[in-house]
């Protein structure tokens, strides 16, 4: 059986800690230096790719990978599937897809990565004359579930061009998988210390809201921590709960889901406002009551009932001087401009 690419990779790294290197070629691991691993290895990974023959499979006798690196139900995703389709449909399927030999289904395939093209031509022949004709190239291998996900995580950083919360959500699976995040460094491309962080905003922004918002394209650490961040407040989480449902945040695209989900969990629309009590003074003589003046938030209002309607002609007439009164007042500070 032939060796895995991240095998292979991992094999050619080993020798570079000797003290004479065999080939000049191989490059030191991200911990000694400061390129991305992915970068560094894709040259010799697709090459030692050509090592393994291309066949020809029935597209319906291939299952996706039981490792989820896409969110589904995304605009973005739905939109650059149907423009993968077109470019397939009309100049040919490229690259290969990687597949094993299913673990349980006879004479059937699992991806390992090319979920992408796998979709498109799936799309392709739903909309053929004779779908039977269609057929997807494709690489087999016997792999591993460990080496499954290992390949499609070099998938990913060669060509999948994963948003930053699907790369986020991709590590926890690699966990899943029984890996380090010491193990995940040459395979996301990133530290130790970035894919801590990768992990601090998924454990602290729950799955069910990250999958509402989606792949998030665009939107990258810096949204997504401060969005971590106001989550810590357990009141925070069930306010963006309220608007993942309503049709607003269902008919943006995921970049602005987010910012909505950012609004909601920092607003205090939950709190109550204490207005101020309303204020009412009576002017009355003994049982008598001329008016009354009533003060709150929005202004103040004099009510004179109807019965003392020669008052309120009196009052009328007597505003002026009041007023003049009023405004000459010797207390400077109380004058109205």
């Amino acid at each position: 059986m032939k060796k895995s690419i991240l095998q292979r990779m991992a094999a050619a790294e080993t020798r570079t800690e000797s003290p004479v290197s065999s080939d000049a070629s191989d490059k030191p691991s991200l911990a000694r230096r400061h390129s991305s691993p992915v970068i560094s290895n894709v040259g010799r990974a697709l090459t030692q790719l050509t090592e393994d023959s291309v066949i020809s499979l029935d597209p319906d006798r291939i299952d996706r990978s039981p490792y989820r690196d896409r969110f589904g139900n995304d605009e973005d995703a739905a939109k650059e599937l149907e423009a993968l389709k077109i470019s397939i449909a009309s100049e040919g399927q490229k690259i290969p897809v990687l597949v094993r030999p299913h673990p349980t289904k006879a004479d059937h395939y699992q991806l390992a990565y090319g979920y992408r093209r796998w979709a498109a031509i799936k799309a392709i022949m739903a909309e053929s004359d004779r779908p039977e004709t269609i057929k997807i190239r494709a690489y087999v291998r016997e792999l591993s579930d460990r080496q499954l996900i290992e390949e499609q995580s070099l998938e990913n950083g060669v060509r999948e061009n994963l948003t930053w919360i699907e790369q986020a959500m991709w590590a926890v699976q690699l966990k899943s998988a029984g890996l380090s995040h010491r193990a995940m460094c040459p395979i996301l491309g990133a530290s130790e210390a970035a894919i801590s962080h990768l992990f601090r905003v998924t454990e602290a922004v729950p799955e069910d809201i990250i999958l509402a918002i989606g792949r998030a394209k665009g939107v990258g650490r810096p949204k997504w921590t401060a969005f971590a961040e106001l989550l810590k407040d357990p009141s925070s989480a069930a306010r963006v709960r309220k608007i993942i449902d309503t049709v607003e945040f269902r008919g943006a695209d995921s970049s602005s889901r987010i910012a909505q989900a950012i609004r909601a969990a920092s607003s205090a629309a939950d709190k109550v406002t204490t207005e101020p009590a309303e204020e009412i003074v009576d002017f009355a003589v003994g049982d008598r009551v001329f008016g009354r003046m009533k003060s709150n938030s929005a202004g103040t209002t004099v009510s004179i009932p109807k019965q003392e309607r020669t008052f309120a002609r009196w009052l009328a007439d007597r505003m002026p001087d009041l007023l003049s009164e009023y405004n000459n007042r010797s207390d400077p500070t109380h004058k109205e401009v």
